[in-house]
């Protein structure tokens, strides 16, 4: 998980309440404090007209402690939320609204992340809370550009992506997560 993957509470103007299903900065604190959160990652992809992924989408971002890291498109799902729509909304947050994913009838993940707040339990780690994660491969076909706290975003070969430079700038077993998805679509170097 990101740590920039969940708007803050003061992202919102004073003069508007929270948005419907948007649990208050409080809320969530309690959530997390004592029950698992549900959460998507996708690893945004460009396909060639064969279908074969030629390039992935990388975030740079900065964390609440200042590092800059490289990320996925990543963020909770709404109570009352199909899959489907967060993969949408957060592919939105973070490549904007003209990036065109392809989102299957019947999306299913390439794996399930399990990120725990304790390190090396399992490959995914999150300081703040136990979040299960529904992992996804999403081509998109439209015209990407970094939006909300993304800083910037680079397209990559699956070679690149899987590059020691690349894999060192990610965190939290996001670098896992995504050789788990280059060797999904056959693409792992």
């Amino acid at each position: 998980m990101t740590n920039t993957a969940d708007f803050p509470e003061d992202d919102f103007p004073a003069d508007l309440t929270t948005p419907a299903g948007w649990m208050s900065a409080e809320e969530i604190a309690a959530a997390r404090g004592q029950l698992p959160i549900v959460y998507v990652d996708a690893v945004p992809v460009r396909v060639d007209d064969s279908g074969d992924v030629v390039a992935v989408g990388l975030l740079l971002r900065a964390t609440a402690s200042g590092t800059i890291t490289r990320a996925l498109v990543s963020g909770r799902v709404l109570y009352h939320e199909r899959i489907r729509d967060a993969l949408l909304r957060h592919i939105e947050k973070d490549l904007g609204p003209m990036a065109f994913p392809i989102i299957p009838a019947s999306p299913q993940p390439f794996t399930i992340a399990e990120y725990l707040p304790t390190p090396g339990i399992t490959s995914y780690f999150d300081p703040r809370q136990h979040a299960v994660s529904l992992a996804y491969v999403v081509p998109v076909r439209g015209d990407c550009q970094p939006q909300a706290n993304a800083l910037d975003l680079a397209w990559v070969t699956p070679e690149e992506a899987v590059s020691p430079a690349f894999l060192a700038e990610m965190e939290g077993g996001q670098d896992v997560l995504l050789r788990q998805a280059l060797a999904h679509v056959g693409r792992l170097p």
